[in-house]
């Protein structure tokens, strides 16, 4: 069993990178466990493990005492130095306990041992593999599903795909291959867990990266994006480079970058809007495809807005169930209350009617 063990700890080395002292200490204390279960024992016991021949040893472990009271942890002094007269109270001394057919049960501890840090050696391999794509997309095949998640399988890993990470109305089928976003690798006890997603903002942030070589290599950069998966996205980006149009670059000729996208995504709208440093001009850009008259902003809050577009834009501005406005409030931070041109009118009105009544009081 010795040169057996020695010879599994060197390939466990050199095949799984899997540290020989590392083993050799969990192995210790295992025998450990071994020893006290087996044989009843509950004294304090060491394991010694010869590095060179493989011998595994037992020894109790005692205090010299001056009286004794637990037999299975002290020993007398009297009886310490007969074996040795150098031996006072206080020290301690080991006595070899290894039983004769302790060896079937050592090698028994050390397969399971070594199959533990082989699992959690792989389980660590694989889980640094993935947590470098973190944050990143990937290619996977839709294996299953179950009431909670769709399992996708990355290659040495099953990822789980939530609900509330899937496009709504997305169908996924066995085999199917999809990107999907990497959003979170967890290190658990049963090995490595890849979160995934397919609604993640980032991961359209991704797909434009991938599909527009400007976005990639910083020409044309991403500043904020507005998703509601599977329905519509809103884009805002801005040009670093003097006569590069940012939406135009996105958008591609005859619309095929763009189409590329919303087609990796199920048909989802994606408007692509510039960027402005002038807030009012952003916002106005974030409210497309509706025309914008004015922008007023609030002088009690700085993150707060009217806009007045013409009295036929108004359905248009808000949107189907208020989702223009909604995501134009989202890419640009400011909460935006929109007001037909009439309507703001009348509001004018009302309040210049007031100051006017005051002054004459």
């Amino acid at each position: 069993m010795s040169k057996e063990l020695l010879n599994a700890l060197d390939a466990l080395e050199v095949e799984k990178g899997i540290k020989k002292d590392v083993v050799l200490e969990a192995l210790e204390a295992a025998l450990v466990s071994a020893y006290k279960r087996n044989y009843g024992q509950a004294q304090n016991v060491e394991v010694e493990f010869n590095k060179t021949r493989g011998d595994i040893h037992i020894f109790a472990v005692k205090e010299v005492v001056s009286e004794v009271f637990d037999s299975r942890l002290e020993v007398s002094l009297e009886e310490a130095t007969q074996i040795n007269r150098a031996y006072e109270i206080g020290d301690t001394i080991r006595f070899e306990v290894t039983p004769k057919n302790f060896g079937r049960i050592a090698a028994q501890t050390a397969k399971q041992v070594i199959m533990q840090r082989v699992r959690e050696a792989e389980r660590g391999i694989v889980y640094d593999e993935y947590i470098q794509y973190e944050n990143e997309i990937v290619t996977g095949e839709v294996e299953r599903h179950d009431h909670r998640y769709v399992y996708v399988n990355l290659g040495k890993v099953e990822a789980v795909l939530s609900h509330q990470d899937q496009i709504p109305g997305e169908e996924y089928k066995s085999h199917d291959r999809i990107k999907v976003y990497i959003y979170k690798v967890e290190n658990t006890s049963k090995g490595p867990q890849v979160f995934v997603s397919r609604s993640h903002p980032d991961l359209l942030k991704r797909l434009f990266e991938q599909e527009i070589p400007e976005i990639f290599d910083g020409t044309v950069e991403i500043i904020s994006i507005a998703r509601e998966a599977g329905d519509r996205a809103k884009v805002a980006v801005r040009s670093h480079t003097d006569g590069v149009d940012p939406v135009g670059t996105c958008v591609g000729p005859r619309g095929e970058r763009i189409q590329t996208i919303v087609n990796e995504l199920k048909g989802e709208n994606m408007d692509v809007v510039e960027w402005r440093d002038n807030p009012a001009e952003f916002i106005s850009n974030a409210l497309n495809p509706a025309e914008v008259i004015d922008v007023q902003f609030n002088p009690e809050n700085e993150r707060a807005c009217t806009v007045i577009v013409p009295d036929n834009q108004l359905s248009l501005a808000i949107g189907k169930r208020g989702q223009n406005a909604r995501l134009a409030a989202k890419l640009t931070g400011f909460k935006i209350d929109i007001k037909s041109e009439s309507e703001f009118a009348k509001i004018s009105d009302a309040s210049d009617n007031t100051i006017t009544n005051t002054d004459e009081d």
